[in-house]
């Protein structure tokens, strides 16, 4: 049985304390959405939902995803899980079970009330990929046994828990395949490369440089992404993805580490160091089907969203220099 109540409706939002997370509640709290965020506060911070504090329609729940969860929503959006590898490397073995026994319990929950479930999913989904650029058919390059396949395995095997859901119980299902994403809200110390340069270059410290700079990737603002997710969960129950959701740009680690020290002004100079094991050469998301069944492609340029996220973090920074 369906719960809403006219437009309303009450949207669980797992991770919503994290970067992508929080941005989404806020869009969803515009469109006058109640939700219910929960998070363990292991990469989440409460800092990013502080503004919500108080809010009539907003409720956060602090709890683990790898532990049942007995609540009554209308809509689940599935964003638990450390995203950066420093965070996901941390503790490898939570992180697959926040990915595997997180991805059980949501459906479970989604399968009881009756309600449309979306999976955050990754990029990273397609390894080191030999297919350029990446479309949702491709089945990917990934080291099931190296230091990252704890996330990009848990991820696949979200994606497989999704498909069988949707397959033996009729399920509603929703995934996005998310390319680097980036703006406010990312942590300072994540590991991620726009954040990496970006504090980096407003500290005057060396920009580290992975390799000789060559690997590329595509760089999508969050308010794009946001927009994405919320139009593939609209849209009808037929389309259940995979739905690559990124910005198609193509810029090396090269590029992106000159733009930042341009737009910051920075006299930080360029250091390189090992590539890490199993490191994408490439990444760049082929996002035909979001343009045909969501009629959505990314609008924020590069250079726009760089300069809103560096005065976030020259906002942070100085905060923390404060205390």
């Amino acid at each position: 049985m369906a719960r809403l109540y006219g437009s309303r409706k009450k949207i669980l939002v797992t991770g919503g304390a994290g970067f992508l997370g929080s941005h989404l509640i806020d869009r969803l709290i515009e469109q006058g959405h109640e939700i219910l965020c929960v998070d363990n506060l292991f990469t989440g911070t409460k800092a990013n939902i502080d503004h919500l504090n108080g809010h009539p329609r907003f409720e956060f729940m602090r709890h683990d995803v790898t532990f049942p969860l007995y609540v009554e929503v209308d809509e689940i959006y599935n964003l638990a899980c450390p995203a950066s590898p420093i965070h996901y490397q941390h503790d490898p073995v939570q992180t697959i079970k926040t990915s595997v026994v997180g991805a059980i319990n949501m459906l479970g929950l989604a399968k009881r009330l009756k309600c449309r479930i979306f999976q955050a999913s990754t990029s990273e989904v397609y390894g080191d990929p030999i297919v350029h650029p990446q479309v949702e058919g491709y089945w990917g390059n990934v080291n099931p046994i190296g230091i990252r396949s704890c996330y990009d395995e848990g991820k696949r095997a979200a994606e497989t828990l999704f498909m069988d859901y949707f397959r033996q119980h009729q399920l509603e299902i929703k995934i996005a395949r998310i390319f680097n994403t980036y703006g406010p809200r990312m942590h300072l110390s994540d590991g991620r490369v726009v954040s990496n340069f970006i504090v980096q270059a407003l500290k005057g410290t060396p920009i580290t440089i992975f390799g000789e700079g060559q690997q590329t990737r595509s760089f999508c603002y969050v308010d794009d992404l946001v927009d994405g997710f919320i139009r593939l969960m609209e849209s009808d129950s037929d389309i259940t993805g995979p739905v690559n959701l990124g910005n198609p740009g193509e810029f090396s680690i090269r590029e992106l580490a000159e733009e930042v020290l341009r737009l910051t002004g920075s006299q930080s100079e360029i250091v390189f160091k090992p590539t890490p094991e199993d490191d994408p050469m490439q990444r760049k998301p082929d996002i035909s089907k979001a343009k045909d069944l969501l009629g959505w492609s990314p609008k924020i340029k590069l250079d726009a969203g760089l300069r809103r996220t560096v005065a976030y973090f020259q906002k942070e920074l100085a905060e923390q220099h404060a205390i």
